[in-house]
């Protein structure tokens, strides 16, 4: 009746809690091959996790005693050592290492930055607790469904008062339901409110028009409970591939940023962010409006169907375009 719900998102934005992940397609490795996979913890578990990469196809990971875990050293090399424990869903990580006899990933390295590390695990502080606390409401409504199916076969059997006895039974039927479907819902998160800001050309600084879209989406955000904003950046097909990752990573965390020390939006809602680079452009690359187009950050404000009865998705932002006139990529 009740099924179980998870409220990661981001990254996960959005997929039963499992020991491994159901619902996307599972690569299958060469035994002996090596392999380097970029991409997103999805799940974990004593053995290893799932990493998702940017196309929806998973992995799986095991993790051994001599795997290599350490965060992205700076300028000079050299990052933390991380034990596999500390691991969590939501990490944007890299893991190097040769496909084994069951078609998983043996993990010879695993590397992420120390800011992706930091902000995986915030998240991860706040969701656990919170999938207690529902796997608790799930566990005491199963118990009520018990308790009303003995109510239900007691009052078949009464004589003379079986009319009221079912009335009764009927009435607490209907506030399980009601209550099982708030609980179902709490995971089901809908599109309130969106934004496209643009970019300069190899620019991640905040435009006066982008400053007052992320405005009004914070200001919408704040009359909302169980919210989550999801921001994801991108760049034109202009210069490396590389390069164009990075830039849209650092517009991804130019609006959090402002979102975070403008409008004190907590971390915990902030779903998981990525930057997609020149994938997944809006229009033609080798048009300047085109490029002027896919120099950006989407941003997209959803609230929790199971704390926000009868939310309507609203209507979207208009993107706000920042160019120079001599603008040439």
């Amino acid at each position: 009746m009740v099924r179980r719900i998870s409220v990661l998102f981001l990254a996960l934005m959005f997929g039963a809690v499992s020991v491994f992940a159901q619902d996307a397609q599972v690569r299958t490795l060469n035994a002996g091959q090596k392999y380097k996979i970029k991409g997103v913890v999805v799940a974990k578990d004593d053995t290893g996790f799932i990493v998702r990469d940017a196309v929806g196809v998973d992995t799986k990971v095991g993790i051994a005693p001599n795997t290599s875990i350490k965060t992205k050293g700076g300028f000079f090399g050299g990052g933390d050592r991380v034990a596999s424990s500390q691991i969590v869903r939501g990490l944007n990580l890299e893991v190097e290492g040769r496909g084994d006899n069951a078609g998983m990933l043996a993990a010879d390295k695993v590397r992420f930055g120390k800011d992706d590390f930091r902000v995986a695990q915030s998240i991860d502080s706040r969701v656990a607790p919170a999938e207690e606390r529902l796997n608790q409401a799930e566990q005491n409504a199963q118990r009520i469904s018990g308790q009303i199916d003995e109510l239900m076969a007691i009052s078949n059997a009464a004589r003379g008062g079986a009319k009221a006895a079912q009335d009764t039974a009927d009435a607490a039927i209907e506030g399980v339901n009601a209550t099982n479907n708030r609980i179902s819902a709490l995971d089901d998160y809908v599109v309130q409110n969106t934004a496209t800001v643009n970019f300069r050309v190899n620019s991640a600084v905040l435009s006066p028009e982008a400053k007052a879209q992320l405005d009004e989406v914070a200001t919408s955000a704040m009359t909302m409970k169980g919210y989550v904003i999801e921001i994801t950046g991108f760049a034109s097909a202009e210069g490396s591939a590389k390069a164009n990752k990075a830039l849209s990573q650092r517009r991804a965390q130019a609006v959090i940023d402002y979102l975070v020390e403008t409008h004190n939006v907590p971390l915990r809602r902030i779903g998981q962010s990525y930057g997609f680079g020149e994938l997944q452009a809006v229009a033609d690359n080798t048009t300047r409006e085109g490029r002027e187009q896919n120099r950006r950050v989407e941003v997209k404000l959803m609230v929790s169907r199971g704390m926000n009865q009868n939310v309507e998705i609203r209507k979207t932002a208009e993107p706000t375009t920042d160019v120079s006139s001599n603008d040439q990529q």
